[in-house]
């Protein structure tokens, strides 16, 4: 059985998907981008700000589904130049405890929805 998952503290989906759907006790969640959820407008001064954006629309999106970054078992990253690894991981770091961090991989393609520099998704477990 699955639940959907939706919160107006991350951005609507722009597309026939949802935020997130949890399975058991497995939360999958969808691609989060910097769409500020109040305004719709997208979060790009920096790559700093843009990745905080990301981040905080997933904090929203797993606190719906009543879990928070302690949760999370493996996350994708999806990242326009990997010379912006730094400092997305930078962001990404500071939600984390390097000690118990989920799997991960990042990936540099070729394009983004919106033409974003970063998405990252989230798979995390009660």
């Amino acid at each position: 059985m699955k639940k959907v998952i939706f919160t107006t503290a991350a951005p609507a989906p722009i597309g026939p998907y949802s935020q997130a759907v949890l399975s058991g006790n497995t939360l999958y969640t969808s691609g989060q981008i910097a769409l500020h959820p109040e305004t719709g407008e997208l979060v790009t001064a920096n790559i700093q700000e843009e990745a905080e954006q990301v981040m905080q629309n997933m904090k929203a999106v797993l606190a719906a589904a009543g879990m928070t970054f302690d949760h999370v078992v493996k996350s994708t990253i999806f990242i326009m130049d990997m010379n912006d690894f730094g400092a997305i991981n930078s962001v990404y770091g500071a939600y984390f405890n390097e000690e118990t961090a989920p799997a991960r991989e990042t990936v540099q393609v070729a394009c983004l929805p919106k033409n974003v520099n970063v998405e990252i998704s989230m798979i995390a477990v009660l």
